[in-house]
């Protein structure tokens, strides 16, 4: 085991015991809570659409933004300040300080200002700073970092921060309940927000029209750090300028209904800086003076100072970068992060680099901190799609998982032995790829030769010294079982068997697509999808095809994936003109298709291939809808449990499998986990299997007394083989006669 996997399998088995328990529950009830949010608000989608329009157009005209927004500002008597980066933006700040002669300074929660370190930069300049919001508070007095975007405390227990308090403070009583705690928290930030010379926030959004800001909180204390000493600092990156207040509409709706599954946030504060709310003086009677309420701006006497930093840290790049562009549409909610699986057992402090966590995160550290920083987590995204569905502004998150995977690949240096792999692996990709990438990206290869040499393949695979070896050199975990390949193929089953079907009595033509799990591992799934579909009167082809490309667009291997799709676009190309359809057993095979096609392959041949494919239970349902019986296919057992794979549940399927086996008479109870946590190669590697296997206990433990079990996908039907101690079927293989 290299020195490195090691300490990356010690660091992660460090968070599943100790901060995964407490992030875990936590996350998974605001994931819970955002589909129940979604489904009340019948304009989810529109909205995300219309959300997702209005960021593509104010990353395109951000510098006219800037602009605009200067120009705003300035006229409503504030300050614009433009940072090239954290250097630039916290000398800005603590110069402004030092000429006011501030000695503290109160800040609302701001993931910028983390980014920027800026509370380092305010120590080092002798300013008293004090985190306002709850959880940032928290983590201020522990010295740590947070472990969400959203929720910085996640992974400490009540007893925990109790302990802190009362260490801390030495309140005559000690601290014991969350009210207290938070009693003691609101009394203790009040003074400080009355007492400090400057109030620092972030800003959700900035509206370059009108110069205003939206502040969006649950706990009010941003709008007292903007509105009560008497200089106003607001930092934020150039990415949340929006043109008006007229875009603001959709993201108001979505932003805490993605966040913590609320219809709105307790604070929506928008105002128009300096603000004349007050000054307060707390020892006055008198009631407070907010001007002339029909002044343009909210300090129409001018007693206060507004300053905007505009932080650009990288983002001017990123805007430019046509594959990170749009990590600059995030609004920072953090449903990636509630929805990710693996996010869900070990939190932020594993699922994140210096500023950022969750899946997102991949993209922010690369573009604000640099490739090194998004590395050191990058593989924990397996790609799995869940967060496309969570996200408010549809940002294709595993794809820039995927890019910048790709990039590291190619920034790796080779070493000595390079060239004589790259002469023997039948890739597209550069020396330095990591031999366990190169490994799992080239599994179509690996399964055709395993095949062919089967069962000694397999009896090889499994002596002790060939595992020790591949655990030591390749990263494969020895304590994974292997995939046992199937000397016949399920091409050349059907090669010898032919089609049943005649032309003359099918209702349609199918081309079965064979993946290469399903052609050379798990082929008993392909011929029961094979009879199935005869069975409902289709004929069906099974051609020689290539694999999807899937598993090396896992390793970041973009050109031999685009290879790859290539090749299978040329291979069923004749079959969709002969208006045949396309039907896929293995989901992530279809996600491929229908979803990372579309940047792999020319527009048109990508919509051709997306148009004619179904999943197999998919193609069923159909068939059933369009008059086939129910009484062609067998019958399941009576109750069966089903485990929909991740891909899958992105592309809306499993209705469909659960329709067909209710049609077919079964009861089916289904699961609710994100992922089986097994995901492709991930779950084989040494480095995360404890995690692969940590993320599967839930989905064991849901399906534990259940006497059938079926799957979707290879991942979740091996990861569930490996729980629950059997073999776990595909669901096509229930009703197939």
């Amino acid at each position: 085991m290299s020195s490195e996997r090691k300490q990356k399998a010690a660091h992660i088995r460090h968070l599943l015991e100790t901060e995964g328990p407490l992030i875990g529950p936590k996350v998974s009830s605001k994931n819970r809570d955002r589909y129940a949010a979604a489904e009340r608000f019948e304009a989810w989608d529109g909205t995300r659409d219309e959300a997702r329009a209005i960021k593509e157009a104010a990353i395109a005209d951000l510098p006219e933004l800037i602009e605009q927004l200067r120009e705003s500002v300035e006229a409503n008597g504030g300050t614009v300040y433009v940072a090239d980066d954290a250097a630039d933006a916290n000398r800005y700040v603590t110069e402004l300080c030092e000429e006011q002669g501030a000695e503290t300074l109160v800040k609302s929660k701001s993931m910028t200002t983390e980014e920027l370190e800026l509370n380092d930069a305010l120590e080092a300049a002798d300013v008293d700073t004090y985190e306002t919001d709850l959880g940032e508070f928290v983590i201020q007095l522990a010295d740590e970092s947070p472990s969400h975007i959203v929720g910085p405390a996640l992974h400490k227990s009540r007893e925990e921060i109790a302990d802190l308090l009362n260490a801390t403070f030495e309140p005559d009583e000690p601290l014991e309940t969350a009210e207290e705690m938070t009693r003691f928290a609101r009394d203790y930030l009040g003074e400080r927000i009355r007492e400090a010379d400057v109030g620092v926030t972030g800003a959700n959004f900035v509206f370059a029209e009108s110069g205003s800001m939206a502040l969006v909180t649950n706990e009010g204390n941003a709008r007292k750090c903007a509105v009560t000493p008497d200089t106003h600092v607001a930092v934020t990156g150039i990415e949340k300028i929006l043109p008006s207040v007229d875009e603001f509409g959709p993201f108001v709706d979505l932003i805490s209904k993605a966040a913590t599954g609320q219809d709105i946030s307790r604070y929506v504060s928008l105002f128009t800086p300096p603000t004349a709310s007050p000054t307060l003086d707390f020892e006055s009677d008198e009631p407070i003076d907010f001007g002339d309420p029909t002044a343009e701006t909210d300090d129409p006497d001018g007693d206060r100072a507004f300053h905007l930093v505009l932080v650009d840290n990288g983002r001017t790049e990123m805007r430019e970068d046509d594959q990170l562009r749009e990590t600059l549409y995030c609004i920072r909610c953090g449903a990636c992060s509630n929805s990710c699986a693996n996010f869900q057992a070990v939190g932020g402090h594993g699922f994140g680099g210096e500023t950022y966590s969750g899946g997102i995160a991949t993209g922010w550290e690369a573009g604000v901190h640099g490739m090194e920083s998004a590395g050191e987590f990058n593989d924990l995204c397996t790609g799995c799609s869940r967060c496309v569905d969570a996200c408010p502004v549809k940002i294709d998150i595993p794809w820039i998982n995927t890019v910048v995977r790709d990039r590291l690949n190619r920034d790796a240096d080779p070493d000595t032995f390079d060239h004589l792999v790259d002469g023997l692996s039948p890739d597209e990709e550069p020396s330095g790829l990591a031999l366990d990438k190169r490994l799992f990206g080239n599994f179509e290869r690996l399964a055709k030769l395993g095949s062919a040499t089967a069962p000694v393949s397999n009896w090889l695979a499994d002596a002790g010294p060939v595992r020790a070896g591949m655990e030591r050199f390749l990263g494969v975990d020895r304590r994974r079982d292997l995939p046992r390949f199937r000397r016949e193929t399920l091409v050349d089953w059907f090669d010898d068997r032919g089609p049943r079907v005649s032309s003359d009595d099918a209702d349609r033509e199918a081309v079965l697509y064979p993946d290469a799990y399903t052609n050379y591992v798990l082929v008993d799934r392909g011929k029961a999808a094979v009879r199935a579909l005869e069975a409902l009167d289709v004929r069906v082809h099974v051609p020689r095809v290539r694999s999807s490309g899937r598993a090396p667009l896992s390793q970041g291997m973009i050109s031999t994936a685009e290879d790859h799709a290539h090749h299978v676009y040329a291979g069923l190309a004749e079959h969709i003109d002969a208006r045949r359809d396309v039907v896929v057993v293995e989901p992530s095979a279809l996600a491929m298709f229908e979803r990372e096609y579309e940047r792999l392959l020319a527009p048109k041949s990508a919509e051709r291939l997306a148009d004619a494919s179904y999943e197999v239970m998919e193609y069923v349902y159909g068939m059933l809808e369009n008059g086939g019986s129910p009484d062609a296919l067998a019958t399941p057992p009576e109750a069966v449990a089903y485990h929909s794979h991740c891909q899958g549940r992105t592309l809306d399927l499993e209705p469909y499998t659960v329709a067909v086996l209710e049609a077919c008479g079964a009861t089916v109870r289904t699961s609710d986990v994100e992922c089986c946590g097994m995901a492709g190669s991930f779950g084989y590697k040494e480095a995360y299997y404890e995690l692969s296997m940590d993320v599967g206990e839930e989905l064991a433990d849901q399906f534990a007394d259940e006497p059938v079990v079926a799957a979707s996908g290879t991942s979740c039907q091996e990861q569930l083989d490996a729980l629950l101690g059997g073999e776990v079927p595909h669901a096509v293989e229930l009703i197939a006669p």
